[in-house]
């Protein structure tokens, strides 16, 4: 046990997100304010490393577009942090593009009860991952994200893996390179955001990396299949008083009309704000309105040009 404990301490001095900060070494002798400096001047460093995958995350994208196409799903897979973070992502998607709970899924090393606490030991379980994949039927037709900022999170290689077994897309998305978890994906998003202000709390800069990259994975994705016109949620799920009026200004946004048009069009539109939209524009009727979204499988501008030919 000691050896296996002493390699693993080696280990780590390999990995980019476990190394020391040479310039927040003295961040324990720091006044408030310049604490939050330190930290703020680190965080700068993460929109540029993630600028630097760009080309990575397109492919990816493209991949879950392709995915959604065939019926498959967007699944994350991950512990503590990045676990929660794509758990995070995937629990936004169905309130902001209308979409099931079941086409983007998030999964965390330990299961619901590791969102909130800790689980000992979950994250280094390689079985365990096998199982919680089967669980949800990963097949061929799925892009799998495995996401771990160390790139050495044995949980999540063996889901990489199990993934590529099964035929998946598999994504892999960390914040350090690393051998194995680079030969266990098929796509490898790595954004290089150096040492921590904290040495290895990779809840900070890796943290907000992963969740800038995990947006641009959801949403681009979403908007490569007709959730959105110009740059409006038209699929908003309007499932509470705040995103009831959202959805009334999106239809006011979209078509420049007052704010008792966009209610009554939402409300002959049955709270389909795509729907509403479509309708206020064209002036054709709720049967023609749907007909013809479904003839441009759901895009809205398409639906739009289609009627001003």
């Amino acid at each position: 046990m000691k050896t296996r404990q002493a390699k693993l301490v080696y280990d780590l001095n390999s990995i980019t997100t476990e190394g020391q900060n040479k310039d927040t070494l003295d961040i324990d002798l720091l006044s408030t304010i310049d604490i939050l400096k330190k930290i703020n001047n680190e965080d700068k460093k993460v929109a540029s490393a993630v600028e630097v995958i760009l080309p990575e995350i397109s492919q990816a994208v493209d991949k879950i577009c392709n995915a959604f196409d065939l019926g498959g799903r967007l699944i994350y897979i991950g512990a503590g942090t990045s676990g929660r973070l794509g758990i995070l992502d995937a629990a936004e998607c169905p309130p902001t593009f209308s979409v099931s709970d079941k086409q983007v899924i998030g999964i965390i090393a330990g299961g619901n009860q590791a969102i909130q606490k800790a689980v000992e030991g979950a994250e280094d379980s390689t079985e365990l991952a096998i199982k919680d994949l089967q669980a949800i039927t990963l097949s061929s037709k799925d892009v799998l994200v495995g996401i771990a900022a160390s790139g050495r999170t044995p949980y999540v290689i063996s889901a990489m893996k199990y993934g590529k077994s099964v035929g998946a897309t598999v994504v892999g998305l960390s914040c350090s390179l690393n051998e194995e978890f680079n030969k266990a994906n098929d796509i490898n998003l790595c954004a290089i955001v150096g040492p921590e202000a904290l040495t290895g709390s990779t809840r900070m800069k890796s943290g907000t990396a992963q969740k800038l990259i995990l947006n641009m994975l959801s949403t681009a994705s979403m908007i490569r299949n007709g959730k959105v016109y110009r740059n409006l949620m038209i699929d908003v799920n309007a499932s509470n008083e705040k995103l009831y009026a959202r959805a009334i200004r999106i239809v006011m946004q979209a078509t420049d009309c007052d704010y008792q048009t966009g209610v009554s069009a939402l409300k002959r539109a049955d709270n389909n704000a795509k729907l509403a939209i479509l309708l206020v524009l064209t002036g054709i009727s709720v049967a023609q309105g749907n007909a013809m979204l479904e003839s441009t499988n759901g895009f809205l501008r398409k639906a739009v040009e289609k009627y001003s030919i």
